[in-house]
């Protein structure tokens, strides 16, 4: 089968962090009927060969802790190009996760597997929105390719 995107390619034009927050180290097991059955290490995978055709290198990283996702964040200042970010839960209320995106100055993608609007009245809202340059949401796996597509794209036209 013919992939879209070249094997491996080098990531010259810098590198992206690909960051996820609480119980997508349950994918594939939680929740199949909403997220799928891939693991998160699957779609970090499907991202990480989207973005290497595209140019760039990614570090993937996952917590269920909202300082640790915090502390990512302020020290991908300087280190990366832009943020793709699966805040899960926190998304919608993490106003200091906001804060910590808004504050470092990179360009971020909100990314969701499944589509927050269509699920509980809760899930509608996202903090993680106003301070991202655009949201993917609703297309399972896809989503994140989506997003280093939409990232890499906005990098490219800076």
């Amino acid at each position: 089968m013919h992939s879209q995107y070249p094997e491996r390619m080098p990531s010259n034009k810098g590198r992206l962090l690909l960051l996820h927050g609480p119980n997508l180290n349950l994918l594939g097991t939680r929740e199949p009927a909403i997220y799928g059955t891939a693991t998160l290490a699957d779609h970090v995978a499907r991202a990480t060969k989207a973005a290497e055709a595209l140019g760039y290198g990614v570090d993937s990283e996952q917590s269920n802790d909202l300082a640790v996702l915090i502390a990512l964040v302020h020290h991908a200042a300087g280190k990366y190009q832009g943020i793709v970010l699966n805040a899960g839960a926190f998304t919608h209320f993490a106003w200091s996760l906001h804060d910590a995106l808004k504050s470092v100055g990179l360009p971020v993608v909100e990314v969701h597997l499944s589509n927050p609007a269509a699920r509980e009245p809760w899930r509608h809202e996202s903090v993680v929105a106003p301070v991202a340059i655009g949201s993917i949401a609703g297309f399972g796996g896809t989503s994140y390719v989506l997003a280093i597509e939409a990232l890499v794209r906005h990098l490219d036209h800076q």
